[in-house]
């Protein structure tokens, strides 16, 4: 019997394994490795992260380890086999295998990927989601309405129209971003103190938290990757509107309407531990400064469901080296 479970092979869940093999602790991971990002994104993407991006607490199996010259930017796929490298390293196996409850082990890390976490507008039925729109084979000629305006958006539009759609509207209800470097640097400090000050996040003023709120926005959803302006000229831009009526024709708040043939949702994701189907009942933001549940003490929960406890640093893989130290530093010290 190992002495930690860890679910999911995702950035986190590989990031927690290695750190908990650095501090002498046998470790089992279920999953599939890096499904998310073999499954959920589509040939051909490029990433905003840049190359100090990587998942090793220890400093040593990072991006630049493996690769020295790396392109500007980094197209999923070369992060994809930085991974297999990265699992390879580290010599940490994985059953790919689905759980539908928690093993029964003392300590236990879950990692599940976002694809649970899909949010949805409340007028949305059957429209397909970015997280399961990775073919375009068939959009050739097409016409599509992609709703939001984040990276992933303007992204699936690019790649749409590469790939001969004949029309593509993006409708979001912020202003229209501006497309320019920019630096997630700012990020740094925070990661690093929530090592150092325990339950940094949560005990931050909220005048604190709302500056680190609008400086997200500000990278993350008003600036846009400069590479990306070129691919979309030919898309219409709705910017500062809304879906307002979906009923034959698909209605927008600045008076437009479309009759696309695909709608497809860029509209983000939001946790939500409930829809995980191998947890227990469990609050989201219901976490101790260790990323252990308060509920259900020995089981961790890093990544993207601490962003409600940890800020939203923790919802990129920029966070997994932190959150691999949190955790398995615990995990030794209880041990």
């Amino acid at each position: 019997m190992s002495d930690v479970v860890v679910i999911g092979a995702g950035p986190y869940g590989l990031a927690t394994a290695k750190a908990l093999r650095d501090r002498g602790l046998s470790v089992t991971v279920y999953g599939k490795p890096m499904g998310f990002w073999r499954d959920h994104m589509p040939d051909g993407m490029l990433l905003r992260s840049g190359p100090d991006w990587h998942m090793d607490a220890a400093g040593e199996l990072t991006f630049r380890a493996f690769c020295p010259d790396p392109p500007d930017p980094i197209p999923v796929q070369l992060f994809l086999d930085y991974a297999a490298w990265f699992q390879a390293e580290a010599g940490i196996e994985v059953i790919e295998e689905e759980l539908s409850e928690l093993p029964d082990a003392r300590f236990v890390v879950a990692a599940p990927g976002i694809e649970y976490f899909q949010h949805r507008p409340e007028w949305a039925t059957d429209e397909v989601h970015t997280c399961d729109y990775v073919d375009f084979t068939d959009v050739s000629g097409a016409e599509l309405l992609i709703v939001g305006g984040r990276q992933s958006a303007y992204e699936t539009a690019a790649l749409a129209l590469e790939h001969g759609a004949a029309r593509v509207d993006i409708v979001h209800r912020h202003p229209q971003p501006r497309f320019a470097e920019a630096s997630w640097d700012f990020v740094d400090p925070h990661v690093q103190a929530t090592l150092e000050e325990d339950g940094y996040w949560r005990n931050l003023p909220m005048g604190d938290r709302a500056e680190i709120a609008r400086r997200f926005w500000e990278v993350g959803r008003l600036t846009l990757e400069p590479w990306l302006a070129p691919r979309i000229t030919r898309a219409h831009v709705h910017a500062e509107a809304e879906v307002v009526g979906v009923d034959g024709v698909v209605r927008l708040s600045d008076g437009t309407g479309l009759r696309p043939d695909k709608i497809v949702l860029a509209t983000g994701y939001k946790a939500d531990l409930g829809r995980v189907p191998y947890l227990p009942p469990l609050a989201t933001a219901a976490l101790d400064v260790h990323m252990q549940s308060v509920a259900r003490p020995g089981l961790y929960l890093p990544g993207f469901t601490a962003t409600a406890d940890f800020g939203p640093f923790f919802g990129f893989v920029r966070g997994a080296p932190a959150a691999a130290t949190l955790v398995a530093r615990h995990i030794q010290h209880s041990s």
